[in-house]
């Protein structure tokens, strides 16, 4: 289609990172050299959605020999030159002046992709023009490039309109562009969920005709765009626009065994943001989560800490909701946990998912502002002192310490010399 320019001007807020004042200055290079440059993709769909763009990249009709001709070979970095990518590093006067560590800036070549022969990457590429670049990519809203120096919006595929009317639409045969790379599908559900966008119909079909292919992609892969849907406000519609487009059985199949009423009421907005207890919160709606758990962990190729979050939150959390009713030296190690904010987060879901009262909740939340000596008092006693008092070492130090830290923890003792006294009568 023909190119529709419209006259816009990037909020000025967004154009004051250091990201984006470097993003402005190479395409001002660029432009001065003689080159086309744009924003491109992300940044642009972004700032015409009111947020704060994270990355700011660029194209350009310059060939990646003549973008490192340009700004030097000592200042770029050629880690995608096959695919037309060269990274433009800020001067060292920009680094020293930002607070954060300025990343290079992406500058790609525009290009026309060869064949996608594995379903992931094109075997080749072609520069070419905006036009062609723009026809490569996956949805009209990461189609749109922004000039910055005549302050327009220039768009190939009909992006704007689509911002407009909250709609996520593959930019040319939908068919096609899953067929060549398969992730696409579950960046058209991570979108719709972030965005609150609607999927056209015909992308929607697309998506279901090509679902089960979406095996052949890597779980790392898959993990990403997963990870990204389940942070978001939206997540329990990711779940449902996953399912209604045939993806969760490969992609999630425990989401089939879901207490569907009990997840809806886990998954509420209320709640903080985040990959981990998200997972913990859909795991929880399903028998065995921990048999699930190590099933995602395989197929996603969950971190460590990833794992040691979510099981601590299915562990602690039915604790949790009982925290008033418990001695506090049962309470006391979780809320003193690495995972603690996590663990309260995902106790708090399931105590509303369950109707279950809110006293254990409230408690544990308030202890959490505690000052770490009353939170957390030092032990009265410890293993050398265990040794002054002629105790064999052996399993019994860490069962006398063990027993008097629980006293300790439920007001019983409140002395070094309380602590002695009892272990000295054990001994």
């Amino acid at each position: 289609m023909k190119s529709i320019t419209t006259p816009y001007e990037f909020p000025d807020q967004s154009l004051k990172s250091a990201q984006a004042i470097e993003a402005l200055v190479v395409v001002k290079r660029l432009s001065e050299a003689g080159f086309t440059a744009y924003f491109a993709g992300g940044c642009v769909r972004d700032a015409l959605l009111g947020k704060a763009p994270k990355d700011f990249d660029v194209a350009t009709d310059a060939v990646p020999a003549a973008i490192q001709e340009l700004f030097g070979k000592r200042k770029t970095l050629a880690f995608g030159a096959s695919f037309g990518v060269i990274g433009v590093l800020p001067s060292a006067s920009d680094r020293r002046k930002s607070i954060v560590p300025i990343t290079p800036t992406e500058v790609a070549t525009f290009r026309s992709d060869g064949l996608y022969s594995d379903g992931r990457r094109p075997d080749s590429v072609h520069f070419g023009n905006a036009e062609a670049d723009a026809q490569r990519r996956d949805f009209t809203i990461n189609g749109l490039f922004y000039d910055p120096i005549k302050r327009r919006i220039v768009d190939y595929v009909g992006g704007v309109e689509d911002i407009e009317r909250q709609l996520l639409r593959t930019i040319g045969n939908p068919h096609e562009r899953f067929s060549e790379d398969k992730l696409r599908m579950l960046r058209a559900v991570r979108f719709t969920t972030t965005l609150g966008f609607s999927i056209a119909e015909p992308t929607a079909d697309a998506v279901r005709g090509h679902a089960a292919s979406i095996g052949s992609v890597s779980g790392e892969r898959i993990g990403v765009e997963m990870r990204r849907t389940m942070s978001s406000n939206h997540a329990l519609d990711g779940l449902g626009h996953l399912q209604a487009l045939g993806l969760s059985r490969y992609v999630l199949p425990e989401l089939e065994k879901a207490d569907r009423r009990l997840l809806d009421r886990l998954l509420t907005e209320d709640r903080t943001q985040d990959f981990s207890t998200s997972l913990a919160c859909i795991l929880l709606a399903i028998d065995e989560p921990m048999n699930a758990l190590r099933s995602i962990t395989e197929r996603w190729k969950l971190s460590n800490e990833e794992v040691r979050v979510v099981t601590s939150a299915i562990h602690h959390s039915p604790t949790l909701i009982r925290a008033n009713t418990l001695p506090w030296a049962e309470v006391q190690p979780i809320l003193v946990d690495r995972d603690a904010e996590a663990i309260v987060e995902v106790s708090a879901a399931l105590a509303r998912a369950t109707d279950a009262p809110s006293s254990g909740i409230h408690l544990a939340l308030e202890a959490l502002k505690w000052p770490r000596e009353r939170l957390d008092p030092n032990p009265l006693i410890g293993g050398d002192d265990l040794k002054d008092l002629g105790v064999p070492t052996g399993p019994v130090y860490a069962k006398l310490l063990r027993q008097v830290r629980q006293r300790q923890l439920n007001g019983e003792f409140e002395t070094k010399a309380q602590a002695v006294a009892f272990v000295k009568g054990q001994v």
